[in-house]
């Protein structure tokens, strides 16, 4: 199912003969004009200059050189060159010296090469090899059939759960709204409200509880396949773990004691910001006074060609684990290690006690990622934060929910349609469905908007920049206050991806004073910790998963700081920018960097990789639509560019009132039926509305193109072309696909979608925005947190070509593909890697690294000897 890129360079490589004539390929003049060969046969030339820069003279940029990378590690009489070597040495003379002493040495005799026209000789197959190979086949279509019966059986009962499980909730939440409905006077509602909001919110947290030391028991060290019976009572347990509403308590005390009655242990003092809950929580050890900063994923499993494998993960004490970080099983840090931001542990890697790691995989450093000093934080104050925090919910937040609801579809004539709809036959029906359909979604558009540019505002003021705070008092819960109001996808994915999202953010607290308006200055994801000490410089241009940390972390204190991004920069996708970042004008960021916070400014370049190093800042062929940027073709350009997006916009929520008009028309008669069916009428209306979310937005989206598959594009960000891909990801919903995953049905899913997806995928949590320039093998394994992305945008030029990935592959957690992409059959990608684009990965490899490169398995060279930090982490203390 491979697909070869058809972007600009399709040639196959030149007839490029060996080294002869006694050639020796340790010769730094023999080893250039191999390479000076092959770059040519790439750029289409006859000569290419040995001391040609790739990237200013010769006007390649990283996707020809990638293919150029490609081509060199097909020989076999040359080392394999990663990008990273081509950055560094960007001639073919630089290039050359450095390689030389890699070179292998050919053979001294060497078979003669038969002339293409000459018949070779067929090998003589005897009856015994012709019946091996027929058991052989056999056996494999054999397994195969096994694993579909177990993929389709898996699926049908993973199914009949969820609609068990829909049942048990639906009579709940009916029989509570009755309850709560009977009550006579305020304070009998706010007395029912209080007592059903917690007996619903207890319920809901110690079910996967129950269930977990039902089903599982302890987790253990090991393995099982896919789609089998171990795998459905994991992915059961998985799922409630994972949308336990306890997630929302995050960077709270109660957070840490759920973890600990799932059988995590983890000491005192421990703060944990994090929303992925970790699901083997029995492997997972922490020790007193450690630090897991938000968006760190740890969740002590992983999936791996066709099995799952649980491992245990250790942090001793008083350890840092910084934003933007993996943590694969069987690694571990010691007392008072750090391991900094966009970073990774490999599966056996180990931080021994009071050392620092940075990079993906990590590697030492001599950077302090202890940017706070501590404060007095006494665990009394962690037990009173935790027990006004759970007061607070079960006596103001879900009385003022539940309460709330039950008077506004009783007091609104708009929305009392709900509870008591016409007859079906009626057009009074429907329009009162429309009308509560409208009243709900602009209502909350317009009420969200309102509360997000002016309570955060005010709560702003009590929160001093620079001055450190101890955790879990008045102050704390401000900032955790404001970071959880002010970041609402819903709303820059709305004006994202179009010039709303200046003024949004610049109303939501942005310093954007001196912004230039491009029109895609930001994508619709951008997160931070406070917005009042956001700013960024005119000219810059950010894509799609910016997380800005201005805000510093230790396991009993904190401080805000103002963040700024300077003038005239492009940062790519999924990058945490720290409050101490090393940049200034002038810079481009790329895709998943790791952003330095030591050492001078960098200004004028381009940075890539974790850690990260030096490269071009542009490239001659991204300057070719320059003149598109200035003057009064730009003025003419952006306002069409508005007026389109404008455009998505209203299509954007006319999309989404059409939605939620069918689910209030399945919702009304769901609630006509209940008298009749009970329960099963309200789970047989969460099925429908699951079913109907699918089909809703897979037309959507295909119909934002046309219903015609994507193609590979090349071109400024104003032009037509551009603006029509914006729409589409701005139309297409992601939110709905997260709840299939680890099941067959996100399979059928993302073909809906135009995705190309093989027999017995497994998706965990995988993400392809370009649906339909993506092609999945057979029995490949997709991790939680990968992306295959099949396009790029820099400064003005946008690009996009298709990637594929062969029969059992797999993408390691939270590893990211970019466009331009091949992964033969059998190849793995190790967590948190960038595979750059152009990339080819050869048959049943490993690589891993940001950027990605040929790297065998971290725990096999542990066992070897390799590695040398492979020494054991002492036991966590406290616990």
């Amino acid at each position: 199912m491979l697909e070869k890129s058809v972007e600009v360079l399709t040639a196959e490589p030149a007839a490029i003969p060996p080294l002869q004539d006694g050639g020796d390929a340790g010769s730094a003049t023999d080893t250039e004009r191999l390479l000076a060969d092959v770059l040519a046969g790439v750029v289409r030339v006859e000569q290419v200059p040995v001391d040609s820069h790739f990237f200013n003279d010769l006007g390649a940029d990283s996707l020809v050189m990638a293919q150029f990378c490609a081509r060199v590690r097909k020989r076999g009489d040359m080392p394999a060159v990663s990008m990273k070597d081509i950055y560094r040495h960007p001639t073919i003379r630089s290039l050359a010296t450095a390689l030389v002493d890699a070179v292998p040495t050919p053979a001294p005799t060497a078979a003669p090469v038969p002339s293409p026209s000459a018949e070779a000789p067929s090998p003589v197959r005897t009856p015994t090899d012709v019946r091996a190979s027929a058991e052989g086949t056999a056996r494999a279509e054999a397994r195969a059939a096994a694993r579909t019966r177990r993929y389709i059986v898996c699926g049908v009962l993973q199914f009949l759960i969820f609609l068990g499980y829909s049942c048990l909730v639906a009579l709940a939440a009916e029989e509570g709204h009755q309850w709560i409905s009977a009550g006579s006077g305020l304070f009998d509602l706010y007395l029912r409200s209080v007592l059903l909001g917690g007996a619903g919110f207890l319920g809901l947290c110690a079910f996967p509880i129950v269930v977990k030391w039902t089903l599982v028991g302890r987790w253990r060290s090991g393995e099982f396949p896919l789609w089998g019976m171990a795998y459905l009572r994991f992915w059961v347990v998985k799922t409630l773990i994972r949308t336990s509403p306890v997630r929302l308590f995050a960077g709270s005390p109660l957070y840490v004691l759920y973890l600990r009655a799932l059988g995590a242990r983890i000491g005192k003092g421990v703060t944990i910001l994090s929303h992925t809950i970790p699901v083997c929580t029995d492997l997972l050890t922490v020790g007193e006074g450690t630090i897991i900063r938000k968006d760190v994923l740890l969740s002590c499993y992983r999936a791996h060609s066709g099995v799952i494998q649980t491992g245990p993960v250790t942090l001793g004490s008083d350890v840092l684990v910084s934003e933007h970080t993996v943590l694969d099983i069987e690694t571990s840090m010691g007392d008072g290690a750090q391991l900094g931001h966009a970073s990774s542990l490999h599966t056996g890697q180990v931080v021994p006690a009071g050392e620092r790691r940075h990079g993906s995989p990590a590697q030492p450093t001599e950077v302090d990622y202890r940017r706070v000093a501590p404060a007095d934080c006494p665990t009394a104050k962690r037990t009173a934060y935790g027990v006004v925090q759970l007061l607070s919910l079960l006596t103001v937040y879900l009385p003022l929910a539940l309460g709330g609801v039950t008077a506004l579809l009783t007091g609104l004539p708009q929305l009392q349609t709900l509870l008591n709809p016409q007859p079906m036959t009626s057009p009074a029906f429907y329009v009162d469905a429309l009308i509560a359909s409208v009243v709900l979604l602009f209502g909350s558009l317009l009420a969200g908007l309102l509360v997000v540019v002016t309570v955060p505002r005010l709560l702003s003021r009590a929160v001093e920049p620079g001055k450190v705070y101890p955790l879990y008092g008045f102050h704390y819960g401000i900032q955790r206050a404001i970071a959880v109001m002010t970041n609402r996808k819903s709303l820059t994915t709305l004006f994202g991806d179009s010039s709303g999202i200046v003024h949004y953010l610049r109303y939501l607290g942005y310093d954007l004073s001196r912004v230039q308006q491009t029109g895609s200055n930001f994508g619709t994801e951008v997160q931070h910790e406070n917005p009042y000490l956001s700013s960024v410089g005119t000219g810059t241009m950010i894509a799609d998963g910016l997380s800005i940390m201005n805000a510093d972390f230790s396991s009993t204190s904190f401080r805000v700081s103002r963040t700024s991004i300077g003038p005239h920069n492009f940062l790519g996708n999924r990058i945490a920018y720290p409050a101490h970042g090393r940049t200034g004008d002038n810079c481009l960021l790329a895709t998943k960097v790791m952003v330095p916070i030591d050492g001078p400014v960098r200004e004028g370049v381009g940075l890539l990789g974790s850690p990260s190093f030096e490269i071009p800042r542009t490239v001659m062929r991204d300057n070719r639509f320059n003149h598109l940027e200035t003057g009064d073709e730009l003025r003419r350009r952006l306002s069409a560019k508005n007026r389109h997006n404008a455009a998505t916009a209203g299509l954007y929520l006319l999309a989404r009132l059409i939605h939620l008009f069918v689910i209030t028309l399945i919702t009304m008669v769901a609630v006509d039926l209940y008298p009749s069916f009970g329960a099963p009428a309200i789970a047989l209306a969460s099925v429908l509305t699951l079913m109907y979310t699918v089909v809703h937005f897979a037309l959507v989206e295909r119909a934002s193109t046309g219903f015609k598959p994507q193609k590979p594009l090349y071109c400024s960000i104003y032009e037509p072309s551009f603006w029509r891909h914006e729409r589409f990801w701005k139309m297409a919903s992601v939110h709905y696909i997260q709840a299939f995953d680890g099941t067959p049905f996100k399979n059928v899913i993302w073909r809906l979608l135009g995705a190309r997806i093989g027999k017995r995928v497994f998706d965990d949590g995988c993400f392809f925005p370009e649906r339909t320039l993506v092609t999945i093998g057979d029995d490949s394994t997709l991790n939680a947190g990968t992306v295959v992305q099949c396009h790029s945008q820099e400064d003005g030029a946008f690009k996009s070509d298709r990637s594929a990935l062969g029969n059992g592959c797999t993408l390691g957690v939270g590893s990211f593909v970019h466009y331009g992409v091949t992964i033969a059959d059998g190849a793995a990608l190790a967590p948190d890697s960038f595979l750059m684009k152009g990339e080819e990965i050869p048959s049943h490899a490993q690589w891993g690294g940001n950027p990605a490169r040929e790297m065998p398995d971290h725990k096999t060279q542990v066992e070897a000897g390799k590695e040398p930090h492979a020494t054991q982490a002492a036991p966590a203390r406290g616990l």
